[in-house]
């Protein structure tokens, strides 16, 4: 079962530290549409709607979606949930991390990788996880830059 996952006005970044966007929850339907156009780079299958209804029904079992816009657009978002595994215990596992093409460079995934392990570290999990793509090359530099490692190979079975 999904550990619930306290959301707060607590989980935006110190902008005015920063001088930078601040990552916002995607609470609202409006919130999660805004995503849309960042998360369908890296899940073009689905439609807007389709999208949505997803997020919201993932949301229900403990997922947080995650973003930094600019000028009203999500140039970046991070899906994630918290969950208990035998074989890892307490575990942040980030189902989607994505930057789009024209943000790119800026630091923007890497913001909001930093942003979910300190989400890890405050709600007391072992670990972080996630699933990559193969052919994801800058993806699997940013993750081995912030000190994850390769561990296994994510396999399926479509039904």
């Amino acid at each position: 079962m999904a550990m619930t996952y306290t959301q707060t006005q607590t989980d935006l970044s110190n902008s005015a530290a920063t001088n930078a966007a601040p990552v916002l929850i995607a609470q609202s339907q409006s919130d999660i549409s805004l995503c849309y156009e960042a998360i369908k780079v890296l899940r073009p299958h689905l439609e807007l709607d389709a999208f949505v209804q997803r997020v919201q029904l993932q949301k229900a079992e403990g997922y947080v979606l995650a973003y930094i816009a600019q000028d009203g657009v999500a140039m970046s978002a991070i899906g994630f949930r918290i969950s208990n595994f035998l074989a890892w215990g307490k575990v942040l596992y980030i189902d989607d991390l994505i930057t789009t093409e024209s943000a790119r460079g800026k630091g923007l995934g890497g913001r909001l990788l930093k942003w979910v392990i300190e989400k890890a570290k405050e709600n007391g999990c072992d670990a972080v996880h996630l699933d990559t793509g193969h052919h994801r090359h800058d993806a699997h530099r940013l993750y081995l830059n912030h000190g994850f490692r390769i561990g296994s190979h994510h396999m399926g079975l479509e039904l």
